[in-house]
């Protein structure tokens, strides 16, 4: 014979008071619990976290694979002067340092970023495809609709425009546009995918401006020393690389500087530097 026991369970939730401080305890316990959980599963399969995010990545941008190689280039000038284009590498979601490229600007007068971002892409692909170097999944560019239709232009030239997907970002609001669709998006501002296209960008804006900053103060330098009639780029380029300033050269011994330039030379330079 089958009885069937019907059984009533009451559910009290306290409210205030110790059971009420107790209830909270019990869950920040479960909670600090669970978080050392995952770390420990973290730890046995450290790409899991790395997969996940490249597979967020991958359905906000509409990839047809996995980014796990992705290019981010940038460009940096002073109305036009000292002209630099920095591309930084991430794989697995992570800086590449050892990769990472500066190009000076040969083609372009002016602050011309469209220009600058064309000559710069197919630079950098022309020597990867020359040295059979394996190409990104998806290039970034810093840089609205002008930029990426620049971009695109140079990877039509070297037939890659159909074998490396390419977006741009714009600054203000985050837009995202794509090569094959007229309609930017906008990812949420909580969006990992979008947090990890900022990480790129960011990067690469500061690798520019660094080499910048060096280009243009190396250019500093040398136009003081080139000021000194009878010490030309040679002579200050010279200078510049074996103390590092002019100002430590100024510091040198006189027999320091004579070793390196001469004795005119650095009688000439003594009497400009006092």
């Amino acid at each position: 014979y089958l009885i069937a026991l019907e059984t009533v369970i009451n559910f009290h939730i306290p409210q205030r008071g110790d059971k009420k401080a107790l209830l909270l305890l019990s869950k920040k316990n479960a909670l600090a619990k669970k978080v050392e959980f995952l770390k420990k599963e973290s730890i046995k399969n450290p790409e899991t976290p790395t997969v996940k995010l490249l597979e967020i990545l991958k359905k906000d941008l509409r990839l047809n694979q996995r980014p796990v190689h992705m290019e981010c280039f940038d460009n940096s000038n002073i109305q036009g002067n000292f002209p630099v284009a920095a591309c930084v590498v991430f794989k697995n979601g992570k800086p590449c340092k050892k990769e990472y490229r500066i190009f000076n600007i040969k083609t372009v007068t002016g602050a011309d970023d469209y220009k600058s971002m064309e000559e710069v892409i197919y630079r950098r692909y022309k020597r990867a495809l020359v040295e059979k170097k394996t190409l990104p999944q998806l290039i970034i560019v810093d840089g609205g609709r002008g930029q990426l239709s620049s971009a695109i232009k140079s990877l039509k030239k070297l037939n890659l425009a159909n074998k490396i997907s390419i977006i741009g970002i714009a600054k203000k609001l985050e837009t995202i546009y794509f090569s094959n669709d007229s309609t930017p998006i906008y990812l949420n501002k909580r969006s990992q995918g979008l947090k990890l296209i900022q990480r790129l960008r960011n990067e690469a804006h500061r690798f520019a401006i660094n080499h910048h900053r060096k280009k243009r103060t190396k250019d500093s330098l040398v136009s003081s020393l080139d000021n000194i009639k009878g010490i030309g780029s040679k002579t200050s380029n010279l200078l510049i690389s074996h103390f590092g300033s002019i100002k430590n050269a100024s510091r040198a011994k006189k027999s320091d500087l004579v070793q390196l330039i001469g004795k005119s030379k650095t009688d000439l330079f003594l009497r400009k530097i006092d």
